[in-house]
C-alpha cells in the first residue's frame, strides 16, 4: 500500500464477532488499525492472531468514557448485539448506544474523521412493511425488554444525523441485518449459533413459536465488504445512509433448523417453545440502495456459509 493511502482506523467493538473480521480485513489492506474493546462480549481470542502485527494495536476501553485519539476513520461497532447480552444489563446497553455514540461523534468532530455507525435492522421493530426499506420508520415497542437495544440504536442514528447537520461530521449509517459466521459466541442466544451448538451436541433444537417466522442471513465476509465499500464511498456521491446491509434471501426458522440438522448429520429433534416478547415475525432487507450506491450484494449462499460456520463451531464445542 502507498504511504498516502494508508489510514489510521479505529474499530470500536473490534474484538467482537463483526469487529474482529473487520480488523482482519483492514490490517490485511495495510492500514494502521486501533482495535478498541471493553471485552463485555468481545474476546481476545478473536483478535489474537493480529496482536503481533506492526499495524495493529489493541486498546481496552469502554466508549461510555471519553477517549482522545488521532484517527482518520471510525467504525463504531461497540454494543452488545444479541438479546442475551443486551438484556443482561439494559441500562449499560442504552449508555453504550447514546453516551458512547456521543463520545465517538465528538471524537470524529474533533479530528475530522469519517464515522461509520453500525445500526441494526432492529430499528424496524416488528415490521408492518415487508421487505424493509430505509424510508420505513419502524414499529418498535419503546418500553419492552428489547427496547434498550432497539431504541438505543434508533437514538444513535438520530445523533449521527444531528452531528452531521449541525457540525458537518462526515457519517455513514448502516443498518445491519442478521449476520453469521466463524467467531460467533456460542452462548449469544442467536438463532444460528443456538441451532449449531444444539445440533453438534445432538440436543433438541429449540424453535420459538411455530417456526414460520422468517429471517435473512448474511455471511460475515459479505457484510464486512459492504461496510468497507460504504466507508470508502466518495463523499461527492452525497449519500450517508441509512443503508440496509444484509441478505435479501428469506428463510423460515424451521427451514434453518432442518438445514443445520442435515449439514451437521445430527440426531437432534426439533421442539417448539413459546415465542419471546416482541420477537419480529418477518425480517428481510430491501438492498436496492446498497446495490445502487455501493454496488454491493451478498455472494455467499446460506449452505456454504453455514458449512464454514459449523466447521468453526466443531473446533470449539467439546
Amino acid at each position: 500500500m502507498d504511504y498516502h493511502d494508508r489510514k489510521r482506523i479505529l474499530v470500536t467493538g473490534g474484538a467482537g464477532f463483526l469487529g474482529s473480521h473487520l480488523c482482519e480485513r483492514l490490517v490485511a489492506e495495510g492500514h494502521d488499525v486501533l482495535c478498541l474493546d471493553n471485552f463485555f462480549t468481545g474476546s481476545k481470542g478473536n483478535i489474537e492472531h493480529l496482536l503481533g502485527k506492526p499495524n495493529f494495536e489493541l486498546i481496552r476501553h469502554d466508549i461510555v468514557e471519553p477517549i482522545l485519539l488521532e484517527v482518520d476513520e471510525i467504525y463504531n461497532l461497540a454494543s452488545p448485539a444479541s438479546p442475551v447480552h443486551y438484556q443482561y444489563n439494559p441500562v449499560k446497553t442504552i449508555k453504550t448506544n447514546v453516551m458512547g455514540v456521543i463520545n465517538m461523534l465528538g471524537l470524529a468532530k474533533r479530528v475530522k474523521a469519517t464515522i461509520l455507525q453500525a445500526s441494526t435492522s432492529e430499528v424496524y421493530g416488528n415490521p408492518a412493511v415487508h421487505p424493509q426499506t430505509e424510508d420505513y420508520w419502524g414499529n418498535v415497542n419503546p418500553i419492552g425488554i428489547r427496547s434498550c437495544y432497539d431504541e438505543g440504536k434508533r437514538c444513535a442514528e438520530t445523533l449521527c444525523f444531528d452531528y452531521h447537520r449541525q457540525n458537518n461530521v462526515p457519517i455513514r449509517v448502516v443498518r445491519i441485518f442478521n449476520t453469521y459466521g466463524p467467531r460467533m459466541h456460542p452462548n449469544d442466544g442467536r438463532v444460528i449459533s443456538n441451532f449449531i451448538v444444539q445440533a453438534l451436541r445432538n440436543d433438541d433444537i429449540t424453535v420459538y413459536g411455530d417456526g414460520t417466522q422468517t429471517r435473512s442471513f448474511c455471511y460475515v465476509d459479505d457484510l464486512v465488504e459492504g461496510l468497507v465499500r460504504f466507508m470508502n464511498l466518495n463523499m461527492t456521491v452525497n449519500f450517508v445512509g441509512p443503508v440496509n446491509i444484509g441478505n435479501p434471501s428469506e428463510f423460515s426458522i424451521l427451514e434453518l433448523a432442518e438445514t443445520i440438522i442435515r449439514l451437521t448429520e445430527s440426531r437432534s429433534q426439533v421442539i417448539f417453545q413459546p415465542l419471546p416478547q416482541d420477537d419480529p415475525l418477518q425480517r428481510r432487507p430491501d438492498i436496492s440502495k446498497a446495490r445502487e450506491y455501493l454496488h454491493w450484494e451478498p455472494g455467499t449462499a446460506l449452505e456454504e456459509g453455514l458449512s464454514r460456520t459449523i466447521e468453526y463451531f466443531r473446533g470449539i464445542i467439546s
